[in-house]
């Protein structure tokens, strides 16, 4: 007992002393001084990204962030997202090339960043990322940022190095310095400090999103009310009567979210709900790295502005010219749904568990892919190509092997059709149906029927949906069951019916390779059982090629691929196995499922089994829960379905 009280009180005490350790590390990052300090304690150290843009900071805040991974910078500045967001690779790569761009100094800087896309499809994910990755990113050394103490800019105090010493100090020290010193410390500086710039307090800052501090957010509410003042701030009244005069910086209120996203990057929240007037202001200040406003000259600002909108407003804004000189100054990525299943199942994963009153429901292992692939069928169009269907193109996208379509097909596609996953089901549409199926009878498993009713049931009272497109994706719930659930469902049964089921399947696969080996040298093949040679067997050669679609035509080809995979792991010293090939594997497995019928039938659908069909019905529900990811009440839901699918063939 006293053992367990003391393992009990040591978890309170292990988060104290990370907490404690967490603030004395806080504390010792903490840096002040004066001006003449930052210039011969701070500055020698890295000039370069003392003097860094917040474009520069944040690609190298994408670097840090990936330095532990393998591959080129592109590569590496993709780790901050992948933890995160699955299925919108491309959409990253973008984001990555412009950030790229901007910090190496090029007129991409100079572009507000863009994300359009459907709701529920990443891009509030992305802000929020970035905005977290900066937050941490400035508590490390590399990441260290110092500005002029109390400036609501939180301005660099690089700033305050006078334009005439300005050459100098890029002889002295290297770099550039483009920032210009505001009205506020402009101010400071011939008050406080007599005109000495050495004097003027300097401090190491860390952003911060809730502190207002380098990461600002704007939401419009209604255009007509809205107040540009929410961006660039006014003239506080109060302080006037103190100071009496409105053109004093220290009478402005510096409370706008331009000022809180100085050094760092603004988020702008459906951009283009709000008046052109902001759109002009916003975009003048990327362009121009600064902003005007009345009774002070212009006010220089460095920051990254990172906007999204969905494609009905963006649609809208299209409809007005007067809007192109505002999209020149844009840079635009979509961010589509994703439209492989299996990147679409690890977006639900994520969601699902995330919720703690979720992470203790059982889910059978088909759930999240089931409802993946009606999501997926949504969002494609209907292939024109021949021998080309939707179910086919769903498995290209996923990376499965398709009879006729090379690996390469996924390219080819999104190029015929660019806009696909811009329309079609949201993953919040469908977490939505998956947590009412859950909630709805405090299930604590969920099997793959009652998630297609539960999608069908969402579809069915949704409002927004005509009847038209209401039957479409009853079709797709229909597909997604016929051509993938069924599949999926028979392999596991019948492996776990099997117990010998990889040996078999092992030995029918060197069974095919000596077969097609013999076929294709023109040579006889010797009985195992009675010693005697004969000819290949076309017949059980073809009844396995069948079973993926192999034409006769094709066969040839095929066959000699195989040989020829098979010869690559000879020489490699490896045997070919049943995971070598997904083609050859699916065939193996499919002609024994069919080898077996009679005797899966017979298992699952006796009424009144006696002892030994009890037991078989026992093992495999048994092998299904150990090693298939089911629970008993998916086990047994999964047996029965199968033994329906069996009656109707």
């Amino acid at each position: 007992m006293q053992a367990s009280t003391l393992r009990t009180e040591s978890k309170p005490d292990n988060f104290l002393n990370s907490l404690s350790a967490y603030s004395k590390q806080h504390r010792a990052q903490r840096w002040e001084g004066t001006f003449g300090d930052f210039l011969i304690q701070i500055l020698p150290s890295n000039p370069a990204a003392l003097a860094r843009s917040s474009h520069g900071y944040i690609w190298d805040m994408l670097l840090w962030h990936g330095r532990a991974a393998q591959g080129s910078d592109d590569q590496k500045a993709r780790e901050l997202f992948r933890r995160e967001l699955f299925g919108v690779d491309e959409s990253l790569g973008r984001v990555v090339d412009y950030f790229k761009a901007a910090a190496a100094g090029s007129d991409v800087g100079r572009r507000l960043l863009l994300l359009l896309g459907p709701p529920s499809g990443g891009k509030s994910t992305m802000a929020i990322l970035l905005k977290r990755g900066i937050e941490e990113y400035s508590r490390t050394d590399e990441g260290a940022l110092y500005a002029v103490k109390g400036s609501p800019l939180r301005e660099s105090p690089l700033n305050l190095i006078p334009v005439s010493l300005r050459a100098g100090f890029r002889e002295t020290y290297g770099v550039d310095i483009n920032g210009e010193v505001s009205p506020w410390a402009r101010d400071y500086v011939d008050r406080q400090c007599e005109g000495d710039y050495l004097r003027v307090p300097v401090e190491r800052i860390f952003l911060s999103e809730a502190a207002r501090c380098g990461i600002g957010t704007y939401a419009p509410h209604d255009p007509s009310t809205a107040d540009i003042a929410d961006l660039v701030g006014s003239v506080d009244l109060s302080k006037v009567a103190q100071i009496g005069d409105e053109g004093d910086p220290r009478a402005w209120s510096w409370s706008g979210a331009v000022y809180a996203a100085s050094r760092g990057v603004l988020e702008m929240i459906e951009i283009l709900k709000v008046k052109r007037e902001f759109l002009y202001l916003l975009l003048t200040m990327t362009q121009e790295k600064n902003v005007k406003v009345a009774r002070f000259p212009l006010i220089y600002l460095d920051e990254t502005i990172l906007a999204h909108t969905n494609l009905a407003e963006f649609n809208n804004f299209l409809q007005e010219k007067e809007n192109e000189a505002l999209l020149d100054r844009m840079v635009i990525i979509k961010v589509p749904y994703a439209l492989s299943y299996r990147d679409e199942a690890r977006i639900y994963k994520k969601l699902i568990y995330g919720a703690p009153a979720f992470r203790n429901t059982h889910l059978d292992p088909h759930v999240l892919h089931l409802a993946a692939v009606f999501a997926i069928l949504t969002r494609h169009s209907k292939p024109e190509r021949e021998g080309l269907d939707l179910p086919k193109k769903v498995r290209i996208f996923a990376g499965e092997a398709v009879e006729g379509f090379s690996e390469t097909e996924v390219v080819r596609l999104k190029a015929e059709s660019p806009d696909e996953g811009l329309t079609g089901v949201s993953p919040r549409f469908v977490i939505n149906a998956l947590s009412n199926a859950i909630t709805r009878g405090n299930a604590h498993s969920l099997t793959s029927m009652e998630l297609l009713l539960a999608l069908k049931d969402a579809i069915e009272s949704d409002a927004r949906m005509d009847a038209k497109q209401k039957k479409q994706w009853f079709d797709h719930l229909v597909t997604a069951r016929k051509e993938f659930y069924n599949r999926w469902v028979k392999e596991d049964v019948h492996r776990a019916l099997f117990a010998s089921f990889q040996n078999e399947a092992q030995q029918l696969l060197e069974k095919y390779l000596d077969e097609i080996e013999a076929s294709l040298d023109q040579r006889q093949v010797t009985d195992p059982m009675t010693g005697e040679n004969r000819a290949p067997d076309e017949r059980f050669l073809r009844s396995v090629e069948e079973k993926i679609n192999v034409s006769e035509s094709g066969k040839q080809s095929f066959r000699q691929e195989i040989i020829r995979k098979a010869m690559v792991a000879f020489k490699a010293g490896e045997k070919f196995h049943l995971g070598s090939h997904a083609r050859v594997r699916e065939a193996i497995e499919q002609y024994l499922f069919e080898e077996r019928r009679d005797v899966l039938r017979l298992v699952t659908s006796t009424s009144r089994p006696d002892d030994d069909a009890r037991q078989k019905i026992s093992v495999v529900q048994e092998r299904l829960v150990k090693e298939y990811g089911y629970d008993e009440h998916s086990a047994q839901e999964a047996l029965s379905y199968v033994t329906t699918l069996l009656s109707q063939e």
